[in-house]
């Protein structure tokens, strides 16, 4: 009896310590908001369009989500507070220095983020910021006061993902809907469904009862230093995307040289093919020293070799990469060179 006691008092005194390390080993994840649909505001409950977006601070989120404490040590800020469309290169330079600056301070980073640039963004981020830490973009496809409203079980996901230590060296991650995505081919493939993002390629993963079950592993990811140095930057070089139509006449590259273009990606046809009225103008920009990069409004496959004449004229392939993350390695390969071979040394490397 005596001998029960004593041990009841060496339980009771070694709990707290016992609680005490178990709150410790949950992870330190920051969440970095910037606005979007999962932020949003509708004037009712069944409303999921016309709503305001990055109407809610992070606070707000997190307020309506005290399970998140659950599965780690939270904080969070606010960068911005838009709808994603209307994304700028200063929000960008500024979410890319943040990330950095957090990289060695936390276990993970969640960006919250709206859907309709979110690939955009996370391929910014992969390229540009230091991958020491897992890094997640989420957000929802239903306002915040939606009836059904996805947005919490997504965000609920991507902290339990951003704390988990399999997500390291992954590149910048998309996860959406119970679904993991690398940001290289992660696209947002539908206007109004919740599962909206897709990759040609596949998923990385699912988020499977709050544990990432990974079935692939991502490509290109770079190694150690971000690729590109943003430091000091104020703003990225212009680049424009001219798509590719029948019936073309040259007009839209003669507007993209005419409004400063430094770069041009032409969303061709099929394997980046160019309208022929298009060419002679896309010619010109490029001996003009302007690169020019074939892309695909296809939607997947790679764009490679195709007219002897592309090649003469010194048109770069863009690979498999969107027209739409195709220009934002264009503006980011401008800040280090305008040697078109290099260039086109950084489209196959990443």
């Amino acid at each position: 009896m005596i001998f029960s006691i004593f041990l009841l008092m060496i339980l009771f005194l070694l709990l707290p310590a016992w609680a005490v390390r178990a709150e410790e080993r949950k992870p330190s994840v920051h969440l970095l908001a910037t606005g979007g649909t999962i932020a949003g505001k509708a004037s009712s409950e069944t409303a999921t369009t016309g709503y305001e977006a990055g109407a809610l601070g992070v606070e707000d989120l997190l307020s309506a989500l005290p399970e998140v404490k659950d599965y780690a040590h939270v904080t969070g800020e606010e960068i911005c507070g838009i709808d994603s469309k209307d994304m700028t290169d200063t929000i960008w330079l500024t979410l890319a220095e943040r990330v950095n600056e957090l990289a060695g301070k936390k276990d993970g980073l969640v960006i919250i983020h709206g859907t309709d640039t979110m690939e955009e963004t996370a391929w910014f981020l992969q390229l540009t910021v230091n991958p020491s830490i897992p890094l997640v973009l989420t957000g929802a496809m239903r306002p915040a006061t939606a009836l059904s409203a996805d947005g919490p079980m997504n965000l609920l996901n991507a902290v339990r993902l951003a704390g988990d230590p399999s997500a390291k060296g992954k590149g910048a991650l998309v996860m959406m809907n119970d679904t993991i995505f690398a940001a290289r081919n992660v696209t947002k493939g539908n206007t109004l469904s919740l599962d909206t993002f897709r990759s040609p390629d596949g998923p990385l993963g699912y988020m499977n009862d709050g544990h990432p079950g990974w079935c692939a592993l991502p490509v290109r990811i770079p190694k150690g230093q971000a690729p590109f140095d943003i430091r000091h930057m104020k703003s990225l070089p212009k680049v424009y995307i001219v798509y590719g139509t029948a019936c073309a006449d040259g007009a839209m590259v003669r507007g993209a040289v005419f409004a400063g273009a430094e770069g041009i990606i032409y969303a061709g046809t099929g394997n980046g093919s160019i309208h022929k009225a298009d060419e002679i103008e896309l010619a010109k920009a490029a001996a003009a020293g302007i690169p020019v990069v074939r892309s695909s409004h296809a939607g997947s496959g790679s764009v490679i070799s195709a007219e002897p004449s592309y090649d003469r004229e010194g048109f770069i392939h863009g690979g498999s990469l969107s027209p739409q993350k195709a220009r934002i390695l264009l503006q980011l390969a401008l800040t280090r060179t305008k040697n078109f071979g290099e260039i086109g040394e950084m489209f196959e490397r990443y």
